[in-house]
């Protein structure tokens, strides 16, 4: 099922940098998901790093992210963020392979 798009949804794309794969950092942003009204993905990418692309309201948004640095922030070293607006490509919240 579809979620709405808050007037306020906005698309975040995060790449983060540092000993973030092989350690579980995937599975625990996904875990993480569940607990948000947020729809996109995470993967791991050929450089290292890992790419977090995810849709929602500004507010939750902002929980979610700090959520996931706050719990990986061992493994974290950088993260880059580009923030545009929603266009509700996603339905729910997957890890990428």
């Amino acid at each position: 099922m579809a979620r709405e798009r808050p007037a306020s949804a906005e698309r975040r794309q995060a790449y983060y940098s540092g000993q973030v794969q092989g350690v579980g950092f995937r599975y625990t942003v996904r875990q993480l998901a569940e607990n948000y009204a947020v729809a996109g993905f995470v993967q791991n990418l050929p450089d290292g790093r890992v790419e977090l692309l995810v849709e929602g309201a500004a507010a939750e948004l902002d929980r979610f992210m700090a959520d996931v640095a706050q719990r990986l922030s061992d493994h974290i070293r950088e993260i880059a963020v580009d923030t545009r607006p929603a266009i509700g490509e996603f339905n729910s919240f997957e890890i990428r392979h």
